[in-house]
């Protein structure tokens, strides 16, 4: 649906002026003459945006916008006014409103700030809906609504009834482990343990001990023989992570098992049955690695029978404010504090913010910042520096002024590079700007994007 705004003036020329140019970027206008006409269609609409003049015959701009804060707290309200003095400021202020701008009117700035306005309030419901709604999950541990996420439980559900090995992909911290125990959890093999080594952790020889175990007497200090993480794993899953930094000589190994579902321990004498399921993850590109020699062909085609790419966060749109309101919790209670919410602010720069670290990340931001909250609700000065600035932006301008981007230069290269995050998939683009679709396919149009195809639609 399109945003709505009312536009309350007594001037007919400048509620047609306000109309034009909101219209422009996609908003559904109404318009009244008088504060009397606003308040009732406030109380018979829903508006994400009120804009109010200042002086108005009868009702004027303060008194509208003081009876909407009583009825309608949600709906931000911009006062207009000729008078750019500290007590309109101030007044505005006491009055609730959102902001105030001075006549005459910059277009520009006055629809950025109008855009500004209507993503607060959406963030402000969002916020809310997060903290009053506990929305169940497909999933124990897995938080996520978005479409990239509904196509990872739609996978691990149709792969985990089945004993087929599988590879989770996908950049580190963002979450492949918790997808490998769904896997199991799903399992027949649920009861049994789910066991997990890390490939990279450890070197060569302690890693193939690790894994196939050893006899008694295999090697100095081997006083009794001791299974390895395979025969502990029997009944249940085995996650090896980061299989990609496995060296050759024990993926050699890991293969046979594979082929054969036995093991024989460092040292022993016979081979030992085996009934687990594999579930191989990576941060590496494998096919890369078999193509330089780094990685087992046959090994690569063993353990990819299955593959879940697990999408990066800044890919998972809205997700990001569900992650960050469960980790609050979570660090609220452990921590003993008595911060429930974020602000919307704060979801804002979340929101905005790239996380090359992906959950892991998301979840150490949220950390510190219920670690150095002093209110209920976590603020913009809560959050590390770098999300603070949206550095993870990346949107690069030039040092030279002469060669600075112009503001549609800067959103067409914004528009495109969510676009590109979220692999094209318009109704989730659309929800990370902020937009209605028929905007972003508006945008799409006039930056010479492809059309939508009508699965889009």
């Amino acid at each position: 649906m399109e945003r709505r705004v009312l536009v309350v003036d007594d001037d007919a020329e400048v509620r047609q002026l306000i109309d034009a140019a909101l219209r422009d970027v996609g908003f559904e206008v109404s318009l009244a003459g008088s504060g009397e006409e606003a308040l009732a269609l406030v109380a018979a609409g829903d508006y994400d945006v009120v804009v109010t003049d200042l002086q108005m015959p009868g009702m004027d701009g303060l008194q509208v916008c003081e009876r909407i804060v009583q009825i309608r707290p949600d709906v931000p309200v911009v006062i207009l006014t000729a008078r750019g003095t500290l007590d309109a400021a101030v007044g505005a202020i006491r009055a609730g409103a959102y902001d105030f701008v001075t006549h005459p009117l910059a277009l520009q700035p006055f629809q950025l700030l109008i855009e500004r306005a209507a993503r607060h309030r959406e963030l402000t419901s969002e916020v809310k809906r997060l903290r009053e709604v506990a929305a169940p999950q497909p999933f124990a541990g897995i938080v996520g609504s978005s479409q990239a996420m509904r196509i990872i439980f739609d996978m691990v559900a149709r792969v985990a009834s089945t004993d087929s090995t599988v590879l989770i992909t996908g950049e580190t911290g963002s979450g492949k482990e918790l997808i490998a125990r769904a896997v199991h959890q799903r399992n027949r093999r649920a009861a049994g343990p789910f066991v997990a080594i890390n490939c990279a952790a450890m070197p060569e020889a302690l890693l193939e001990s690790e894994l196939f175990g050893h006899a008694r007497g295999a090697f100095t200090d081997a006083k009794v023989a001791r299974p390895g993480l395979l025969l502990q794993a029997s009944g249940g899953t085995l996650l090896l992570d980061e299989i990609g930094e496995m060296p050759l000589t024990v993926q050699a190994k890991l293969l046979r098992v594979l082929q054969e579902r036995t093991v024989r321990p460092v040292g022993g004498d016979r081979e030992l049955p085996l009934d687990l399921r594999i579930v191989a993850a990576t941060n590496r590109d494998l096919e890369k690695a078999v193509e330089e020699g780094r990685f087992r062909e046959d090994l690569f085609y063993r353990i990819h029978v299955v593959r879940i790419e697990v999408p990066s966060l800044k890919a998972r749109g809205a997700d990001v404010l569900e992650l960050a309101q469960q980790a609050l919790e979570r660090f609220a209670r452990s921590a003993g504090k008595q911060v429930t919410s974020l602000s919307s602010a704060a979801a804002e720069r979340l929101l905005s913010y790239d996380w090359p670290g992906n959950v892991r990340e998301l979840h150490n931001a949220i950390e510190r910042a219920v670690a150095l909250s002093r209110y209920a609700e976590l603020t913009v000065e809560d959050l590390p520096q770098n999300v603070r600035e949206l550095r993870g932006s990346q949107i690069l301008v030039a040092d030279d002024a002469a060669h600075l981007p112009s503001m549609e230069e800067v959103e067409r290269r914004y528009v495109l590079r969510v676009l590109d995050a979220v692999h094209g998939n318009k109704a989730l683009a659309a929800r990370v700007l902020g937009f209605d679709r028929k905007t972003l396919y508006r945008k799409m149009e006039r930056f010479g994007v492809a059309p939508p195809s009508s699965a889009d639609k």
